[in-house]
């Protein structure tokens, strides 16, 4: 791409009254240059079976291909028409609730023959009225494709076939793998598995789910091979992956593995929405960006974000710009809006886009055309930034999946929830709160070596090849951070026979045989020389607690070969280690046996970069304030300073002489940089042009 992708989906098909040109004026006007138009609108492309209708889908492609502006087209696979579902209701996937109903989108079956007969058919029709336009740049598989908790009949035939393939058609080693023998689950033959939606076993659920995962996969490779027939060479693939939603996009999909269903793209994609207002922080924005980023190891496209979005996301004056710049600054060459106009009549009628239901501009409509314009001019310093980050994050779709069967509060009733994406963002948070930019990598990822730090959250459930992996990264001079629930069990969520922490003891240093939830334990510095947990925040009156107490949950560590950087405080559990750090071959390996507050996790991350000599400037700059790097296309460093917060403040630029581009002025080092509330600044390096 050679300029940044601006826009929003734009669906004629809703619109109460007529005005195509009046909002192609409007987005001209605000520097759009992309639209994305026919996903979810399959009873209109076809009403009745068989009978095609692409009035609305062509004159959009032909007003916006007068006017300029690229189109991305959707297939409309996600919302399944009222006539299929009433000719053949099997479409509609059966689930651990039962037989779904016709209503919601994504309630079908992606294994269902006949599903798949009618969406092949749409999709070809479609590409037959669209590759060979001008203004179509590119598709869009789907939308934000899951499994949908399919598991009906077919599905769990197709399960059975590949547990043969795993096992090699051996039941006692599935039997001896999965714990099958406990409570008289053992199968005696594979004519007697029962329906897996009852299951009660860890392993077999866990698997199942995993295998749910690899049928999303599938799915879209399916319509990748499909579209490749007709698009054009410089016509693009993409997805539009989604996260884990908890009111907004927040850790990584339990539902899809993204690593391997980006394989079938030639762009990854993604979703991402998160709170503004007061709690605009960019955390989400840098998690989505950097996780989609990590996917294809390249430039990604954000597909949709939030314009004005739910009620109590309409953004403060300066926040859609900072949000805009932020997703550029994690690699993003695209930034597009859901939606271009609010919705009249329907689910979405309160998920506002750019425009509100009266069509007038808006707030929200003029600062998009600010950073319209803006991109217009500056664009081609921004598009390709590419990342040279030294830290990476392994996330694991197994731990995530094996850590919901087994929580780590298993029943407590005064233990705190914990779940997987709770350590992962506990994690991620403090990263990018001390302006550490970091990949991701997966259990798949053969990259792994290329970082110096690598910070390994929960990895519960891990083959020995994986854990022996990390091992070798250590011993080859690599700086690991791992916490607890690490190395627990193997690939089948079985608990490895070993003292914990398994494999990784060799690393660690460490081992322990019992964990509990803390109770009144707080963490107390172990190594005089270390001021790791000094500089703690003192105790909260308020909450009768301080930022040193230990959270949900704490294994009780002792030593082989590590130090103690931090032990418990109290009076059954102070022999034990909390945080440790080991030196193993060339490198170190630190272990967190607890969760601390995010203050002391802050200390040791910044302990770990210390003693890796990777502690910059830039590290000593924390939040509110957030620096973001890469090389643009011409060569040159582009440095991003956003402000998240409503105070006016100003940070120093401790970098070679550079030219801050929104408003073309110099920079020298040393210089102070003034960032208004909900401000930004992007300096590229060298001498003014």
């Amino acid at each position: 791409m050679d300029q940044i992708l601006y826009g929003a989906a734009y669906y004629d098909e809703y619109m109460p009254v007529e005005r195509l040109d009046q909002d192609i004026k409007m987005m001209k006007q605000a520097g759009i240059n992309v639209v994305r138009i026919a996903e979810s609108t399959w009873s209109t492309c076809e009403p009745q079976d068989g009978v095609f209708d692409f009035t609305h889908v062509e004159r959009v492609m032909d007003a916006m291909e007068a006017a300029g502006i690229s189109v991305i087209i959707g297939t409309p696979t996600y919302a399944v028409p009222t006539w299929m579902v009433k000719a053949y209701p099997d479409v509609l996937a059966t689930t651990v609730k039962g037989k779904g109903m016709y209503g919601p989108r994504q309630i079908m079956d992606i294994t269902n023959p006949v599903y798949l007969f009618y969406s092949e058919r749409i999709i070809r029709k479609l590409m037959e009225c669209t590759a060979k336009r001008k203004c179509v740049i590119g598709y869009q598989l789907d939308n934000e494709t899951k499994y949908y908790g399919t598991a009906g009949k077919n599905v769990q035939e197709r399960f059975v076939k590949y547990l043969r393939n795993k096992f090699h058609n051996d039941l006692e080693a599935m039997n001896q793998a999965f714990g099958l023998d406990y409570w008289s689950n053992r199968i005696n033959a594979w004519e007697d598995f029962p329906d897996v939606r009852g299951t009660i076993n860890g392993s077999l659920g866990a698997e199942f789910e995993k295998f749910q995962r690899s049928l999303v996969v599938e799915f879209l490779e399916w319509q990748s091979q499909i579209v490749a027939e007709y698009k054009r060479e410089n016509q693009f693939v993409t997805q539009n992956f989604d996260f884990e939603w908890r009111g907004y996009s927040y850790g990584v999909q339990p539902d899809v593995n993204h690593y391997q269903a980006a394989k079938c793209l030639s762009v990854a994609g993604t979703d991402i929405y998160h709170p503004t207002q007061d709690d605009l922080t960019g955390a989400e924005i840098a998690f989505g960006g950097d996780s989609t980023r990590s996917l294809k190891q390249d430039n990604y496209l954000v597909l949709e974000t939030e314009a004005q979005g739910f009620p109590c996301w309409v953004p403060y004056p300066g926040q859609l710009r900072l949000q805009a710049y932020s997703h550029l600054a994690s690699g993003a060459n695209a930034v597009m809006y859901w939606h271009w106009h609010s919705i009249h009549n329907s689910m979405e009628t309160y998920w506002k886009g750019l425009l509100s239901h009266d069509f007038k501009e808006n707030a929200t409509y003029q600062e998009a055309g600010i950073i319209g314009n803006e991109l217009k001019r500056i664009g081609t310093k921004l598009v390709n930034l590419k990342k040279r980050n030294k830290t990476a994050i392994l996330v694991s779709n197994e731990s995530l999946t094996a850590l919901k069967w087994f929580p780590i509060d298993m029943g407590a009733s005064t233990a705190p929830k914990l779940y997987y994406n709770d350590v992962v963002r506990w994690i991620y948070d403090v990263l990018y709160q001390s302006n550490i930019e970091c990949d991701f990598i997966f259990p798949e990822s053969d990259n792994l070596e290329q970082y110096q730090v690598l910070i390994v959250p929960a990895l519960y459930s891990a083959p020995s090849v994986l854990l022996e992996r990390i091992n070798s990264f250590v011993d080859q001079g690599g700086h690991l951070v791992t916490t607890f629930k690490s190395g627990f069990t193997d690939e089948n969520v079985k608990v490895r026979t070993e003292q914990q922490p398994g494999i990784l003891s060799k690393c660690l240093g460490v081992n322990y045989s019992q964990f509990t939830f803390p109770k009144n334990v707080r963490l107390k510095n172990n190594m005089p020389d270390n001021d790791m947990l000094e500089n703690v925040m003192p105790e909260d009156k308020l909450n009768q607690q301080t930022n040193l107490e230990v959270n949900g949950f704490m294994e009780l560590l002792k030593t082989d070969t590590a130090k103690v950087l931090a032990s418990y405080e109290h009076a059954a559990w102070n022999e034990y280690a909390a945080v440790t750090v080991n030196g193993y071959g060339k490198g170190t390996a630190v272990y967190i046996g607890c969760m601390t507050s995010a203050e002391v996790l802050k200390n040791i991350i910044k302990y770990t970069y210390q003693n890796a000599g990777l502690w910059t400037a830039d590290q000593q700059v924390a939040f509110p304030i957030i620096i973001r790097s890469g090389i643009n296309q011409q060569g040159k460093e582009i440095r991003y300073y956003f402000n998240y917060s409503p105070e006016e403040r100003t940070v120093e630029y401790s970098h070679p002489k550079g030219v801050e581009l929104l408003n073309h002025n110099s920079v020298e080092p040393g210089e102070m940089i003034n960032l208004k509330p909900w401000g930004a600044a992007i300096v590229e390096e060298g001498s003014k042009d």
